[in-house]
């Protein structure tokens, strides 16, 4: 597996990803096919505040994505990841090797800080993967996403300390 930019041809993967109702059943269901063709261009941007990666296996299939993005929250800026794979490649231990690539470079990069994950809190597949990547469960919360409000985990880790097992903290 490896992790490589996210490029103009990843429209159609980004729309199978987040205009899918199964894919987005954990976020309160499929995103309007003009949205995520305009996120995937701004993702196609990039820029300082975000990094989009396409993961893909060892046999060059695009199999989903993982992006590392900071944003304000109550005044401050906080570091968030999230991932998606495709259903015909889940399973297979990609999102987790791709979650710990992109948290290995973020500790390389050194400027993101504390990084926090928010699967909603019956997605068990995603609670896992933070469990074993070394996240913290610091407890439920409440988010909004695409204007829903969704009931997650939050669970933190700071790169570079994320191949250990994870410790329930409370705030």
């Amino acid at each position: 597996m490896r992790l490589r930019a996210v490029e103009a041809g990843d429209v159609e993967t980004y729309v199978r990803m987040r205009c899918d109702p199964g894919m987005m059943a954990e976020l309160g269901g499929p995103l309007p096919r003009e949205k995520v063709v305009a996120r995937h261009a701004k993702d196609v941007e990039g820029g300082d505040d975000i990094w989009a990666r396409m993961i893909v296996t060892d046999e060059g299939e695009t199999a989903g994505g993982v992006m590392l993005w900071s944003m304000e929250e109550d005044g401050v800026t906080v570091s968030e990841i999230g991932w998606a794979v495709l259903p015909e490649f889940q399973g297979k231990g990609l999102a987790k090797a791709a979650v710990r690539q992109l948290l290995d470079e973020a500790a390389e990069d050194g400027r993101w800080g504390e990084v926090e994950a928010n699967p909603g809190v019956t997605n068990g597949p995603s609670n896992g993967i933070c469990r074993s990547t070394g996240f913290r469960l610091r407890g439920e919360r409440e988010l909004t996403f695409a204007d829903r409000l969704l009931r997650t985990n939050h669970w933190v880790v700071v790169p570079g300390e994320h191949t250990g097992s994870c410790t329930q903290q409370s705030e």
